[in-house]
């Protein structure tokens, strides 16, 4: 069981949480829990770090901010034992949760979990700080905005746990944002891929690295909201969002099939996204020669700047071209300052940046076997005006660039072309 920051935003909430726990263990499961720090206590000791030194030293950088899950984690712990339950807290050396040496980045390479397993076996209930490990050396470490996904999910995989479920301030995972779009649904299930895809394109339910990791483990996960009543379905009643892997939902459907005598071809389209934190980059006249692109995008890589979109525009008479590319936005000025320094070496005229751009995208595995899909998302912008300043696909996916004060009427309208909105 995993909560999110906005969970745990206190004692009252904190309490509640542990009431959710307690309900669940008292059903006979062995229960871990992975807690983030309060709502803004990161954001709080991220600037206390820049006051102390705007040059931080990554290292200590993660002793501070790593300090927010150790509180609610030994908090939770507490609530419980005074709700009567066997319950302890585990810090991330103490599991171990063992990591690279990629400070305030790190990733997960093994969890220990001997001693973990045996605590639960003999019906404690243990409450891990999400966010953090400890590098080979024995150096705290943190795994990036967002890593307490990350951290339930390698839990659940290291202790074989049943499913994962992720409690959040929603209620499970929709066809695109319900504050744009009212008549958004939610889902029942969305596979790994899916989910992936949506993580990675703006959808903010969950982390993509802990979608990927479930993917790889196969871990059940379940999207659930810990703002609950107290007469609420627990969490075996599946209320939330179930991210499943193909084979599975495929006899879920097969099963709705057989039960209620319907024709269940799965939606062609699952939900759709958007993305505010992109950066558009273009160079113009790039000479059009073997190693011109990998002159721009080789120093972006070094520098852990990760690119999106590319276009590259058909070489004029003269041998030159132009490149466009999109960036997240917190890397821009890094990206154009890398360029700028290297604008000799690669042979461009100019570059021009837009930081008011966003990215739609519309999801679903039900694009591998139909057609028309990219067409009816053309039609449908065009039909209103919408611009389409660059196209990225894959098997399930295809993204675009508009300017980014047409994001909402953007979503509004594609929820509507694909027939997500739900019935009234």
């Amino acid at each position: 069981m995993k909560f999110g920051g906005t969970s745990m935003a206190g004692t009252e909430r904190i309490r509640r949480v542990a009431n959710i726990v307690r309900a669940q263990a008292a059903k006979g499961d062995e229960v871990a829990v992975v807690v983030s720090a309060m709502a803004g206590e990161t954001d709080r000791l991220v600037g206390f770090c820049r006051e102390a030194n705007a040059l931080y030293d990554p290292a200590e950088y993660d002793v501070v901010v790593a300090s927010g899950e150790q509180v609610t984690s030994g908090l939770l712990a507490l609530t419980l034992q005074a709700m009567g339950c066997n319950a302890r807290s585990w810090l991330g050396w103490q599991v171990p949760i063992r990591t690279d040496d990629a400070h305030a980045k790190a990733r997960i390479e093994e969890i220990d979990a001997p001693a973990l397993i045996a605590a639960m076996q003999s019906g404690q209930i243990a409450v891990i700080p999400g966010f953090q490990g400890v590098t080979p050396d024995g150096r705290v470490t943190t795994l990036g905005r967002g890593g307490s996904d990350t951290s339930a999910v390698a839990v659940a995989a290291a202790v074989k746990a049943d499913r994962c479920d992720i409690y959040t301030d929603v209620d499970g995972v929709y066809t695109t944002d319900p504050r744009i779009v009212a008549k958004a649904r939610k889902l029942k299930n969305v596979t790994y891929e899916e989910m992936l895809e949506l993580a990675s394109v703006g959808s903010k339910v969950l982390q993509t690295r802990s979608v990927s990791l479930a993917m790889k483990e196969k871990v059940r996960v379940q999207v659930l909201s810990s703002f609950v009543d107290q007469n609420a379905p627990d969490a075996d009643s599946l209320p939330g969002t179930m991210i499943v892997s193909d084979e599975e939902l495929a006899k879920i459907t097969e099963a709705k099939i057989s039960q209620e005598g319907l024709d269940m071809e799965r939606q062609l389209i699952t939900g759709i996204a958007a993305d505010k934190n992109e950066a558009k980059i273009t160079l113009t006249r790039v000479a059009d020669r073997p190693g011109a692109v990998a002159a721009i995008f080789g120093p972006l890589a070094a520098a852990s700047i990760n690119v999106d979109m590319i276009i590259q525009n058909i070489a004029k008479d003269k041998g030159e071209t132009d490149v466009t590319f999109t960036v997240p936005k917190a890397d821009l000025l890094r990206a154009q300052t890398l360029l700028e320094e290297r604008k000799e070496a690669i042979g461009y005229f100019r570059m021009i940046a837009d930081d008011k751009v966003a990215k739609i995208s519309v999801v679903g595995v039900g694009m591998r076997s139909h057609a028309g899909v990219a067409a009816t998302m053309f039609k449908a912008l065009a039909d209103r005006g919408i611009n389409v300043q660059a196209i990225s696909t894959s098997e399930i996916k295809i993204s675009v660039l508009i300017d980014a004060d047409e994001t909402e009427l953007a979503v509004r309208v594609l929820h509507s072309a694909y027939e997500l909105d739900a019935a009234a």
